[in-house]
């Protein structure tokens, strides 16, 4: 996009000079003012700097009790988010993150964090994106562009019974947005197991102007065989028993072909691989024991080719293995997803996320 008012950069134009100011949040400058990082006197790490005072790293993270809600940031616009950086402790599908755009009272974004950065098995998993970066150890780093015009709120909900730790910075921009600039959205689901021969809705229920950019997936497998012969469908603008976009396959949709598997492999197990736009990035493999089921993990961003509407969308992909005749086998899986977008404002208001014991894995 133009970065004139230095909203986004890229390689290409990294030397042009702007106007717009750097700001960053974390608990060591709560709210992002100029020259208020590093005051604190008290915090999570006051007793390691007894001997140092102010300055020396008193106040890192911040502790969320459990059943409470903590503002991470709460910024006055314009401006934009730039990155998130985050490692949260204990479940990572009982932290609720949320992003509030402008005057709006519900949130354009509710997902469970782990989910958000990609990470829905609650396990570390290697992934190296342009969106989306996980990393040693627990380190969850996100570059959507998050423009705004008037506020920017941002909170974490510990839904768990235990406390929680949450290290976090919120790097962000305060400069004019262009008026054509759309809201970031995304929205967590979950469907275990999906009924027999019902597909799986990722996204629906969307209302306004804008593009589809993202798509996570952590799949749990409950048969034997390939599990990714389904197809993803989009719908736009009205279509109804037809989609206007139909993929071919699971697998090719996230970009790799042929079941994910490394032929080159004796042992033909499945390849996990991640890549700027797509990734098979997490492959949970049955232990013998208690770790049953085979687990995967798989991202595709729609930079390139973000798939534009103008009034609705509606993303559906179907769960398809095979049975015996060589005919395809509608499958009961395990299914959670993100979605992730870009739309006018106001959004229409989501549906409640699962109960706490619904949205566990195990």
């Amino acid at each position: 996009m133009e970065t004139f008012n230095g909203l986004g950069v890229n390689m290409g134009n990294l030397s042009r000079l702007s106007s717009a100011k750097s700001r960053s949040i974390s608990p060591e400058n709560f709210t992002g003012e100029k020259g208020k990082g590093g005051m604190a006197i008290e915090g999570t790490g006051s007793g390691c700097a007894r001997d140092l005072g102010t300055g020396w790293k008193i106040s890192p993270s911040v502790k969320i009790d459990a059943g409470s809600t903590f503002t991470i940031a709460d910024i006055e616009g314009p401006g934009a988010i730039q990155q998130i950086w985050m490692t949260a402790s204990g479940c990572w599908r009982f932290s609720i993150l949320r992003i509030y755009w402008d005057d709006q009272t519900h949130p354009s974004v509710e997902c469970p964090v782990g989910d958000f950065f990609a990470s829905g098995w609650g396990k570390y998993s290697q992934l190296s994106s342009l969106a989306v970066c996980v990393n040693p150890g627990s380190a969850f780093n996100c570059y959507w562009e998050m423009p705004f015009q008037k506020k920017c709120r941002i909170t974490l909900t510990n839904i768990a019974d235990e406390d929680m730790v949450l290290y976090y910075q919120i790097n962000y921009t305060l400069t004019e947005v262009p008026k054509n600039c759309a809201y970031f959205h995304a929205r967590f689901g979950r469907v275990n197991p999906l009924p027999y021969k019902e597909v799986y809705t990722i996204l629906d229920h969307v209302e306004g102007k804008g593009h589809y950019v993202g798509t996570y997936l952590a799949w749990g497998v409950n048969n034997n065989g390939w599990w990714g012969e389904g197809e993803i469908k989009f719908y736009l603008d009205g279509d109804d028993q037809y989609p206007t976009i139909c993929g071919t396959g699971t697998e090719d949709y996230f970009c790799g072909s042929y079941n994910f598997e490394n032929k080159n492999n004796a042992e033909r197990k499945y390849q996990d691989f991640t890549t700027p736009y797509a990734g098979l990035h997490q492959i949970i493999r049955p232990d013998g024991l208690y770790q049953s089921q085979m687990r995967f993990g798989m991202y595709r961003w729609h930079i390139t080719d973000p798939v534009r509407f103008e009034k609705d969308i509606k993303v559906t992909i179907q769960a398809l293995g095979w049975r015996s005749g060589g005919r395809y086998l509608p499958l009961q899986d395990d299914i959670s997803s993100v979605a992730y977008w870009y739309q006018t404002l106001p959004t229409v208001k989501f549906p409640e996320l699962p109960e706490k014991d619904y949205l566990e894995v195990k």
